[in-house]
């Protein structure tokens, strides 16, 4: 179990700083954890935090009961953590065995026929074996995240953080990177961190949304979506014709008519013929995103 109590965090110093995370409160078990949120909410901070690779300024963190705001919890945090951050450095001129190895010796697993058979378990797991002794420098972007994968999974970790992980990956090598994390769920927290709406819809029965570094929502996908009941419309407008700024346009569809908008926002006064709509997972990220400035309470 992760627990986050009152959780700040500023870079900067006088009049020129920045306030990354502001209070955040949150507590997250076994399984598949989303933290949602836009680019620059605070959600990597929150990461490296969790990874013991940055100082909170406040607030309380233990993760199994060890404060990782103490240097004797860092440690035992870290020997239980794997962590894919955004940007993995990588040896390109090694092959993936070669690295994955590598990375094992700095975790400590000092028994070189063991850490060989973990290697090629983690590489298995990733769907690599085959290619453990071609370089990585030749591989495609989906191949190196899951390269990535399995150096934080090498150590056998309790708690799992990857990063914006599918960020700039085609369609099929996000749906395998999904489905990967969904079956390393079972058996350990994994906590995904994206601003991919779809990503936590598919694989996250939890999840958190981070913005301007506080905590708007906190709850299930479907308690998310409910939150936009009531707030979705679909609007056909004819020539060059757009809807007013109040209404925030989620995507836009050209039929023969006309374009088919769907809209969200707090009503459609003065389009008359706008259809109110169900709901989904991104229609209720965006009315959140909306209403930034305040948390949204779902009944």
């Amino acid at each position: 179990m992760i627990e986050i109590t009152g959780l700040t965090k500023t870079y900067g110093s006088g009049n020129k700083t920045v306030n990354a995370l502001n209070g955040v409160d949150l507590q997250i078990n076994s399984g598949m954890f989303g933290l949602l949120g836009p680019n620059g909410a605070g959600k990597t901070t929150l990461m490296r935090i969790l990874a013991g690779i940055v100082n909170p300024s406040s607030g309380a963190i233990h993760v199994n009961g060890h404060d990782l705001t103490t240097e004797a919890g860092k440690h035992a945090v870290k020997s239980m953590l794997g962590y894919l951050p955004q940007e993995l450095g990588m040896y390109t001129e090694l092959t993936a065995g070669q690295f994955v190895d590598y990375m094992a010796i700095l975790k400590g697993l000092d028994d070189s026929r063991k850490r060989s058979q973990r290697v090629m378990e983690v590489l298995e797991m990733v769907g690599l074996r085959e290619v453990a002794k071609r370089k990585i420098k030749g591989f495609s972007g989906g191949m190196k995240r899951r390269v990535g994968i399995a150096q934080a999974l090498v150590n056998d970790p309790k708690m799992l953080i990857v990063d914006e992980p599918t960020a700039g990956l085609d369609p099929e090598e996000r749906i395998r990177f999904r489905n990967l994390l969904v079956n390393l769920a079972a058996d350990r927290i994994v906590l995904l961190s994206t601003h991919i709406v779809e990503d936590i819809g598919q694989t996250c029965r939890d999840l958190a949304v981070l913005a301007k570094g506080k905590i708007l929502f906190r709850g299930s996908p479907a308690e998310m979506l409910k939150a936009a009941e009531g707030h979705v419309w679909m609007l056909t407008m004819s020539g060059m014709e757009k809807p007013n700024h109040d209404l925030t346009v989620v995507s836009m569809l050209h039929l023969a008519e006309g374009t088919q908008y769907r809209l969200v926002g707090a009503n459609v006064n003065g389009y008359s013929s706008a259809q109110p709509t169900q709901p989904g997972l991104e229609d209720g990220y965006v009315w959140l995103m909306k209403n930034s400035n305040q948390q949204v309470e779902v009944a």
